[in-house]
């Protein structure tokens, strides 16, 4: 049996404005959610604090003037249940690398990664001992599965393909990240620190 199939994640990974992040968390409020921090004690986080956490990280990244405090964390287990199911999905924040004359540049674009597991864990017993395999989440957890593809359908609706030119070695040159953006964090963006630091251009060349 193939132990690899079904693994990996279905991911997206998106930077949206604080006001249509909201928009988002509503979805999971609807679904009555449950966020907590990846720390050792799984401190859950309401709602409120989901937002004030992503609003703080947002902002580090869109103001003209970078600000002293470190780089803010948005990382969440989400667990939702859906009548009989129970299952959950991952955020975090990550860094999009860019060039910068020859090299990578010290500082990284933002997005936040949403990904929810491919594969359902079974556990088997034959003769040779105890092993396990991955069948497909999609027949196991429907309607997790089913949210998941509807929140990150509500994400593209209101984004698209990050797109921006960057400085490479000797020219400046576009770069096609995985990553989809708001029209309005585009906008934030390009008067950001980050963007006027590395003479970034939002667009194409």
């Amino acid at each position: 049996m193939d132990k690899l199939k079904n693994s990996g994640f279905y991911k997206l990974r998106f930077f949206i404005r604080p006001e249509e992040f909201e928009s988002v968390l509503k979805r999971f409020e609807q679904k009555q959610a449950q966020f907590h921090l990846t720390n050792y004690a799984q401190t859950e986080h309401d709602l409120n604090q989901v937002y004030e956490a992503y609003q703080t990280f947002y902002y580090y990244f869109t103001t003209e003037e970078k600000r002293n405090e470190g780089l803010p964390f948005f990382v969440y287990s989400i667990s939702v249940a859906s009548d009989n199911e129970s299952s959950g999905f991952f955020a975090r924040n990550e860094g999009v690398y860019f060039p910068y004359y020859g090299q990578w540049a010290e500082d990284e674009l933002p997005c936040i990664l949403l990904s929810f597991p491919k594969g359902f864990q079974i556990d088997l017993e034959d003769e040779k001992g105890k092993y396990y395999i991955y069948e497909d989440i999609r027949d196991h957890k429907p309607l997790t599965y089913t949210f998941f593809d509807e929140i990150t359908g509500a994400i593209k609706k209101m984004t698209k393909p990050l797109r921006f030119s960057a400085h490479d070695a000797d020219a400046m040159k576009e770069q096609k990240p995985s990553v989809r953006i708001s029209h309005g964090a585009i906008q934030d963006l390009s008067k950001s620190w980050i963007f006027n630091k590395y003479g970034l251009v939002t667009g194409g060349k």
